[in-house]
């Protein structure tokens, strides 16, 4: 079989092995430009050109290299409009969505936004400022940071991708924005051990999830005009939606999740994970395969009694009883970002995935809550890194490091491939 290996596959065999395969439904694929345009049309809520006025600045916030969002096509669609109502090139402003990630090179933006290339800035959260305050569910107060070109704007726009993510349900929405171009306190509250443990915060849940609630309230506050999302499939591109933020996610979470569920019974030894470009760049993307599989509503390597909830099962720590595998190539190593050094830091000076859980439990900076629920998958499972370019980095964060995936493979094992771990959703049959 073969594997998403950055921009290209790999051939996997495993001769010795049971092997099921988790194929999503997929969907039918659409021309992106063609379902965005049509989305503009008849969004929810008021069209782009309705809620703008001719002098206003506008502030475009697009998503960065870690998703595979055709912002040059959506900025493209967004642009036109607003010309249309009045509002040229020169009062229009790009803000990449970095949060704590990387900055886009200056190749990776023209790559991204074509001719609105010249147009865009990197976002940085040490330089945003304070536009306002929200409260916690227990009534705490948490500031929201902007990026002073999204602050200073008189109309905020975003593109967005609407994927499973690991806590706020789906991303996309308002995230583009109050994440993506926030400062680092939204970031160190919705991200902290406190929301990451309350009821609701779970990958593929929108409703009745209050990190997505917090990042809904954020958008409110920030004032996000308008979105112009995308979802995809197996096959591509599969669905757009625009207008309000909220309204956006709803619709491309349900249109996702009828084209990437699979239904399961089975409990597996093993599972290998394909992921693909642009995540399997870096060690911190990488590991989103492991803890999408191993926190979602299905674990396909628990026993029945582990994944009812049986607190004795599950508060085992180390002793890992399965294995994930993901074949990436890593060629940046952990990562480059603030965050993604965090992550890094913390997993390789740690002496054992428990003792990293206990501690983080007490609180962390932000970027670094990756390393926190790694851990919670590493006190129950092995985490095998193949293929990688930098297996030292591997084993510097308590996972293995093997060749191939077929090393890291026991003979005779019950195995799950899921070939597009981070776009499928594994649910109860």
């Amino acid at each position: 079989m073969e594997l998403p290996y950055g921009d290209t596959t790999i051939e996997v065999a495993l001769p010795d092995c049971d092997v099921t395969v988790a194929d999503p439904p997929g969907g039918d694929p659409v021309d992106p430009r063609e379902a965005a345009a049509e989305a503009m049309a008849d969004p929810h809520g008021a069209l782009l050109s309705e809620r703008v006025s001719a002098d206003d600045e506008v502030a475009i916030v697009v998503t960065d290299v870690t998703r595979a969002t055709p912002d040059d096509v959506l900025v493209d669609l967004l642009v036109s409009e607003l010309d249309a109502a009045g509002i040229s090139r020169d009062q229009i402003s790009i803000v990449v969505g970095l949060g704590l990630h990387r900055p886009m090179t200056d190749e990776e933006l023209r790559n991204a936004l074509g001719e609105y290339a010249d147009l865009a800035q990197n976002h940085d959260a040490e330089a945003a400022e304070v536009v306002g305050e929200l409260r916690g569910p227990d009534g705490e107060s948490v500031p929201v940071e902007m990026n002073p070109t999204v602050a200073a704007a008189d109309a905020v726009v975003s593109t967005g991708m609407v994927e499973p993510h690991q806590y706020a349900g789906f991303s996309g929405g308002a995230k583009t924005v109050a994440i993506g171009a926030g400062g680092e306190s939204l970031i160190r509250y919705t991200h902290g051990p406190a929301m990451l443990a309350r009821e609701g915060v779970r990958l593929g849940r929108v409703e009745g999830n209050p990190f997505r609630a917090m990042l809904d309230r954020a958008g409110d506050l920030i004032g996000v005009d308008f979105c112009l999302n995308v979802t995809h499939g197996p096959a591509g591109i599969s669905d757009a939606s625009a207008g309000d933020h909220r309204k956006v996610v709803e619709d491309l979470a349900e249109s996702c999740k009828n084209n990437i569920s699979v239904s399961l019974t089975d409990t597996y030894d093993a599972v290998v994970a394909g992921v693909g470009a642009p995540k399997d760049a870096n060690l911190y993307q990488t590991t989103r395969a492991a803890t999408y599989l191993a926190l979602g509503d299905y674990d396909p390597l628990a026993s029945p009694a582990r994944r009812a909830g049986d607190a004795s099962q599950r508060e085992g720590g180390s002793g890992a009883s399965g294995r994930i595998v993901v074949p990436a190539p890593l060629q940046e190593g952990a990562g480059e970002g603030t965050g993604e050094k965090r992550f890094y830091d913390w997993l390789s000076r740690a002496e054992s995935a428990d003792a990293l859980y206990d501690e983080m439990r007490r609180g962390y900076d932000p970027g670094a809550q990756r390393a926190f629920v790694v851990a919670r998958v590493l006190r129950e499972y092995d985490l095998y890194v193949t293929n990688s370019d930098h297996p030292e980095v591997v084993e510097d964060c308590l996972m293995c490091a093997r060749e191939s995936v077929a090393d890291a493979v026991e003979p005779g094992s019950d195995v799950l491939v899921v070939p597009d771990a981070l776009d499928t959703l594994l649910t109860v049959a």
